[in-house]
């Protein structure tokens, strides 16, 4: 279970600060601009997206008003035959009507076109961000994963991503339509009566007032939501992963708690937020309802006076009601707008977080690898300021098999991280075939070295796939031959489906030991150069661990080869032994000549044997 299982506060994006002091977007226009950046690339889409958006608002705007026509031709009719002057014209009412089937049924086909592209680009936007970020993280250095708990990083590629490809298919066509409704609706209100438009104008004052308070108010609470919404991800994400040593330390109570308390400030946050935005409906429907009994009345009035036609006055009702739909849609895209910039703020801190150095000019590039390695003067810390490797020198020739051994924090696992450059020394140098590493591209320079690490890395997939992954070319028989060499091919072929055997999402259908079996079979099949061991036989028993043993000494002739290792009786034969502590090394020699000193080592080794009272 990883440290960050009992951290006390919760933290804010990456890690940096309690949750407590966001409140807002830091860089809402900032955010806006990178996003319409993104958008460029489908501008010509977003202008037919426009266009009909525009087209299918001002068609929809016109119904009213020649309903409203047909309502006085009715009306007139009407009059007309009460009097005994004439009658309806019900040609010239189907006319009217026809004309209106046809504005309507034209509104909705634009209407439909416009969702159907705008969905396509925010999808294509969606597809786009998605392969940034996968591609991002592959460039990104080790030392940002070992900040962040996986649950943030997860947040950002799946709620994130989806809450801005939501919001920006929604928001986009809901503000053009919105703004060309307020207009059109305003120059139709003002052609049957400016008296009456200024009336329900009179209303709109209050409905903005309220719009920015309450979009004021929900701000944070849409940003704080997308935090903690990624802070309950990391908790479960913890506790699946960790669901065995939880469960044998007896702590779920605590892990529940601790779910419970960031499921409760979600929860908040994500109510307050919802509920702010749902009082939109209400309070703008209050409003309309009340500007629609002021045009009613004024519009009678009107009438009796023969100033406005009676059509006319259900066409201003209509255009009243219609009126504040659109700003009811704007207040609530504007909380949609806050929960999509406040996701896409989180996206782009992500892509923009320091890489690795991937491209360098005129890199180094060897046609064959013979294994030299050097450490020059290498000094390094993770902080700057708390150096942990101080003045490392060592030379290791081709084929060479090294040692390195210490207590825990010694440094050892840290030599191998800069020599595959997970992380740069501070100062010194690392050559291998007298090539400083900074000059290969990191990709040519990782290619040199094969890994098998204390902590097994295997993913969901066959066996086979699985032992591939050290050489994706390498056909069936070339993975089965590693398989052999490595004594893992025995117990494949006792597991259901052998080779084919599916290992699950967790890995946890097989034990640990065969895990590593499996690993350093991979390393095997990818037959590097250089070889780094750290602890590759510690989840495996002690007559596994000879044949082991046996299989890495035939694998490792001709190697150059770094073994981390806590039992010092498996690297008795190894070519030069070097004893680290508090970074430096301390002792170097062969184990012979080590014991004979009878100093550090000689107590190192001598412990492991001793009886323990």
């Amino acid at each position: 279970m990883s440290k960050d299982t009992r951290r006390k506060v919760p933290r804010g994006p990456h890690g940096k600060g309690p949750m407590a002091t966001i409140e807002k977007a830091k860089d809402f226009k900032g955010t806006l601009k990178k996003l319409l950046q993104y958008l460029k690339q489908y501008k010509i889409g977003i202008a037919v997206v426009i266009l009909f958006a525009i087209g299918s608002t001002i068609f929809a705007i016109v119904g009213p008003k020649i309903l409203g026509n047909a309502t006085t031709e009715l009306f007139n009719g009407l009059t007309a035959k009460l009097s005994g002057n004439g009658g309806i014209n019900f040609a010239k009412i189907e006319k009217i009507l026809i004309t209106l089937l046809i504005l309507y049924v034209t509104s909705s086909a634009f209407q439909f076109i416009q969702n159907m592209i705008m969905t396509e680009i925010s999808q294509n936007l969606t597809y786009k961000l998605r392969k940034e970020i996968s591609s991002k993280i592959n460039r990104m250095p080790l030392s940002y994963f070992e900040k962040q708990t996986h649950g943030e990083v997860l947040s950002i590629i799946t709620n994130d991503v989806d809450t801005l490809s939501g919001s920006l298919n929604q928001t986009a066509t809901e503000v053009i339509s919105a703004i060309v409704t307020v207009v059109g609706i305003l120059v139709m209100m003002l052609s049957i009566s400016i008296t009456m438009t200024c009336v329900a104008l009179l209303m709109l004052p209050i409905a903005l007032l309220l719009i920015v308070f309450v979009v004021s108010k929900s701000q944070k609470y849409f940003k704080n939501q997308q935090n903690f919404l990624a802070e309950v991800n990391g908790d479960v994400e913890e506790m699946y992963s960790g669901y065995n040593v939880i469960k044998a330390f007896n702590a779920e109570k605590d892990m529940i708690t601790k779910f419970n308390e960031d499921n409760e400030t979600l929860y908040k946050s994500a109510w307050k937020s919802i509920f702010l935005s749902g009082l939109m409906h209400p309070i703008m429907a209050f409003i309309g309802n009340l500007g629609y009994v002021c045009v009613a009345i004024l519009g009678g009035y009107l009438a009796i006076k023969n100033k406005i036609a009676v059509g006319d006055i259900q066409s201003f009702i209509q255009y009243v009601k219609q009126f504040t739909r659109p700003l009811i849609e704007v207040a609530q895209v504007s909380s949609l707008l806050q929960s999509m910039i406040a996701s896409a703020e989180r996206i782009f801190a992500f892509l923009e977080e320091e890489e690795e150095e991937m491209d360098i000019a005129n890199p180094v590039k060897l046609d064959k690898i013979e294994g030299a390695i050097e450490f020059k003067n290498v000094q390094f810390g993770y902080e700057k300021d708390k150096t942990i490797i101080k003045n490392f020198n060592l030379k290791v020739k081709p084929g060479q098999k090294i040692a390195i051994v210490g207590p825990t924090g010694a440094g050892k696992t840290t030599m191998v991280k800069l020599l595959m450059r997970f992380y740069n020394v501070n100062q010194g140098s690392i050559l291998v075939d007298g090539h400083n590493i900074n000059d290969f591209k990191r990709e040519d320079l990782r290619k040199i070295f094969g890994m098998v690490l204390q902590d097994t890395w295997l993913f969901s997939g066959s066996i086979m796939e699985n032992l591939r992954y050290g050489r994706l070319s390498a056909t069936d028989d070339e993975v089965i031959h590693a398989a052999k060499t490595a004594y893992v091919h025995h117990f494949i072929q006792t597991l259901p489906g052998g080779y084919n055997m599916k290992l699950n999402e967790e890995t946890n259908n097989i034990s640990g030991g065969q895990k590593q079996l499996l690993t350093i079979s991979r390393a095997i099949l990818a037959d590097p150069k250089v070889l780094i061991l750290d602890e590759a036989t510690s989840s495996v028993d002690t007559r596994t661990e000879v044949l082991i043993q046996k299989a890495m000494d035939k694998l490792m002739e001709g190697r150059t080869s770094f073994i981390i290792a806590h039992r010092l009786s498996t690297i008795k034969n190894a070519d030069l032994i070097l004893v680290m502590n508090d970074g430096d090394i301390i002792e170097q020699g062969t184990h012979k000549q080590l014991i004979k000193k009878n100093g550090f080592y000689a107590d190192l080794y001598n412990s492991q044997f001793e009886n323990i009272e």
